[in-house]
This record gives structure tokens, sequence and C-alpha cells, in this order.
């Protein structure tokens, strides 16, 4: 075979063998707070966003503190997250591009039935924390560094408890998710703090049920940010931005609306709201 031959033959194997390689890689890691997947949210629009762009995402489900830790390494392009103060200073410090808000929704006080500190119905959760830990009724933390924790801390903050210092026994950490959180509140006739899109799709309730919501410090929002390319070369900010993009146009906005547990809307798109 000529040289020439032997050359054409040589490229072409190499784009034969590139080409699964170039397909696979259109793909993103995104790292995510637990209530994103557990509540069914991606399994809803990752399809919708892959049928468009061809773009794969692979979500790494973890508490917002570990979300935006995976950022700060560098092994996810983007962290899709519900705490402002942490995600503020994830770009301030020069780990994410820029924050998007990308859409709301809130946190509930779940209670038991019996509802030991009297708590049922109230409007202001300060008030009811304040109960909850006077009457030492058992409250289940998740302890995580996530969004839903950092909430709480705030919470027991803005009613004048330092909780690091006056928890007791009634006061349950147990480092892992909302889902296992709630399973333990379930399980031991407990308090908990969670965001209402986990309380709305968890099947495990029991004796378990809405005890405050509407205070307007219960108000949760989400954000989303392109890791930085410049502390980190191999992130793939084309495509991670693309998903940014579309996650805050019009049609995503749409399908996060769309997304439905048993006819209720869990999540709320606010891109378009200054300063969300």
């Amino acid at each position: 075979m000529k040289p020439r031959h032997l050359l054409v033959l040589a490229i072409a194997l190499a784009t034969v063998v590139a080409a699964p390689a170039l397909a696979q890689d259109k793909s993103i890691v995104v790292s995510s707070t637990t209530s994103t997947n557990d509540t069914g949210l991606f399994g809803h629009i990752l399809p919708i966003f892959k049928q468009k762009t061809g773009i794969e995402v692979k979500v790494v489900s973890q508490g917002t503190g570990q979300a935006l830790d995976t950022g700060r390494r560098g092994d996810s392009d983007v962290v899709f997250v519900h705490a402002r103060g942490p995600e503020e200073k994830f770009v301030a410090e020069g780990f994410g591009v820029k924050r998007f808000p990308v859409m709301y929704n809130d946190f509930v006080l779940i209670g038991p039935g019996s509802d030991p500190a009297g708590v049922k119905g109230a409007k202001d959760i300060t008030a009811a924390l304040e109960a909850i830990k006077d009457k030492g009724a058992t409250f289940i933390s998740r302890g995580d560094k996530s969004g839903t924790h950092t909430a709480e801390l705030n919470l027991w903050k803005a009613a004048g408890i330092d909780i690091a210092a006056g928890k007791g026994p009634w006061y349950r950490e147990i480092g892992q998710g909302m889902g296992a959180a709630l399973n333990t509140a379930s399980a031991s006739n407990a308090y908990v703090l969670a965001d209402r899109g986990t309380w709305l799709a968890f099947k495990n309730r029991g004796d378990l049920a809405i005890v405050v919501e509407g205070d307007k410090r219960l108000f949760n929002q989400y954000g989303v940010i392109l890791v930085n390319p410049a502390k980190h070369p191999h992130v793939k900010k084309d495509l991670g931005q693309a998903f940014i993009d579309w996650l805050v146009s019009p049609e995503g906005q749409k399908a996060i609306a769309d997304f439905k547990v048993n006819g209720q809307q869990l999540f709320f798109p606010n891109a378009a709201t200054p300063g969300a």
C-alpha cells in the first residue's frame, strides 16, 4: 500500500475511534442539592434539555455545602444549590463565574400529629422553634451543611437561640439528606425543617404533617453557577453555560413550572426577578 493510502487509512481509523469519545464528551457534571434530585425535578427537566441540545447532565446529589465543595475542587462543571450566602461567597472567592437565580419554593416545619410543642397553625417560625426548645420536643436536624441546614441554623439565630450551646438530647443531628431526615422524624415523631418540594414528594409520612408555613423567613431561593474555568481549566465552560442559559430561558423556566407531584407545583421559576 502506498504511503499516502496508509495516511488516509490512519486518519479514517482515528476518526472512527475519536467519534465515540467526542460523543461521550458532550456531557457535564452538575453538583446539586438533594431536593432538586429527590423531588424528581431533574428526572423531568433533563430529558427535555438533552433532546434540545444533545448534552447529557450527570448529577451529583449532595447537600449544598458539599455541592459547593465539589465545585471548589473542580469535580463538577456547574453547581445548582440553595443557600445564597455561601453561593455568593463561592463566586467572590473566584470558584464560580456568576450566580444566576433560577427558581424558589419555601421551607415548612413538619411535626407529629400529637404536636407536643403546641405550634400547629402558627405563622411565626421563630416562636415555634422557641416552643420546641422550651418543651424539649424532639427536633431532627440534617446537620450536613446543606442549604436546608444553613436555613435552619439561621432561623434558630433569628429566634435568639444559640443552638450550639443550647441543644440537648431533644436536638438530634443526623448528618444526612432531606429524605433521611424526614424518615427519622417519621420514625421518632419529631419536628424537622424541610423544603416543601421534598415534603410533597415524600411518601413515608406516617403521623407527620406541616405545622408551620407561610412565614416570609421560610423563603427558599435556588441559584446556579458555572465553576470558574480560570481555576479549573478542564471545566466544560461552553456546555455548562449552555445548561445555565437553558435553565433561565423561557423554555427552561416553563419546564420547571410544569413539574408537579400529585397536581402540585413544587418549584416556581423566577430567573427574571431582579435581585432574586
